[in-house]
């Protein structure tokens, strides 16, 4: 049986989205995270040694990293469901957006968590005007722009086709589903990004993710 050990509002709740587009029997071990720190409880590092979500269990295997796990299971479990056919160009922009939604995209919106936290946290009131004004500084000069030309380039890519490898929805498009939410929620989808917003509106309707969320609960990209 396959095992998803589920942070709240991680990215292992597109790993549960996935296994519902496959159609395959899971089961969830629950974690929340610490209130005050936000950080993974400790009883994570007895799965994996970096205490981190999301990581599986299938039998004795164990394995991290939402990447390696979108593989793992569509590659033995998919019988070639959600993985354009291999050669096909598909299939190379399926391998892209596989690595760049945690390559490139989830970079940026991690650090604009930690400067907005930093801006506007609790710190000694002596320390605030310089903290909040170097947050500023680093959000405005490079965390920003950063953001903004990697929505102006997903925006031109779902130009192209209608989801992100291709004209058939794959499992790229569920690993480039936290990236785009988290930049809804922290970066903002303005009416200048209508196809990503458009993405978000089709991959929230789909049955297999309702179900996902229905089993893991409601999540918090902020």
């Amino acid at each position: 049986m396959i095992v998803v050990h589920h942070l709240n509002n991680s990215r292992s709740q597109r790993i549960l989205w996935l296994l519902e587009e496959l159609g395959l029997e899971y089961e969830i071990k629950k974690y929340q995270r610490d209130p005050k720190t936000m950080l993974a409880p400790p009883e994570l590092k007895a799965v994996h040694p970096l205490g981190k979500s999301p990581v599986i269990t299938d039998g004795d295997t164990v394995v991290a990293e939402s990447g390696a796990i979108v593989e793992y299971l569509t590659g033995r479990y998919g019988n070639g469901r959600l993985v354009p056919a291999a050669g096909t160009p598909e299939r190379l922009r399926y391998t892209y957006f596989l690595h760049f939604a945690e390559g490139s995209a989830m970079s940026p919106l991690l650090m604009k968590l930690v400067f907005d936290k930093v801006e506007n946290g609790p710190m000694p009131f002596f320390a605030k005007p310089i903290a909040r004004a170097i947050a500023r500084k680093v959000k405005a000069g490079f965390i920003m722009p950063n953001i903004r030309s990697q929505l102006d380039f997903l925006e031109s890519e779902l130009g192209k086709s209608s989801w992100f490898a291709g004209e058939e929805f794959s499992a790229a498009d569920i690993q480039m589903s936290f990236a785009l939410e988290a930049a809804a929620s922290r970066g903002g989808l303005g009416s200048q990004y209508p196809k990503l917003a458009a993405f978000l509106q089709t991959i929230h309707a789909r049955p297999a993710y309702q179900r996902a969320l229905e089993r893991g609960g409601k999540y918090d990209y902020a």
